[in-house]
């Protein structure tokens, strides 16, 4: 069939959003205890953050006063997360285990 528009390949569709990076990730979340709230400056530098390649997303919970952070272990470590809250300014206090 060399004239054939189309022909069909089975177990060669590959989703096109998802790249063997993606597969390779290792989805990890990190929650904080901070002190201080963070100010509008550091809000800023936490914005920043998520272009930092491996984090996911930063969510605050000001009840409870703790940071969760979604990164990719393959990539970063618990401390590299740290090191970075606080270089965005985010009063980190302690690491909580999560449930």
């Amino acid at each position: 069939m060399e004239d054939a528009l189309y022909w069909i390949q089975p177990g060669k569709v590959r989703d096109p959003f998802i790249t063997s990076k993606d597969i390779l990730m290792t989805y990890l979340d990190i929650v904080f205890r901070y002190g201080a709230a963070p100010g509008e400056a550091a809000l800023r530098a936490i914005d920043g953050m998520r272009e930092v390649y491996g984090i996911r997303g930063v969510q605050f919970n000001e009840a409870e006063r703790t940071v969760r952070v979604g990164y990719d272990g393959s990539r970063l470590t618990a401390d590299a997360v740290a090191r970075l809250l606080r270089q965005a300014g985010v009063d980190v206090r302690e690491r909580l285990a999560l449930a």
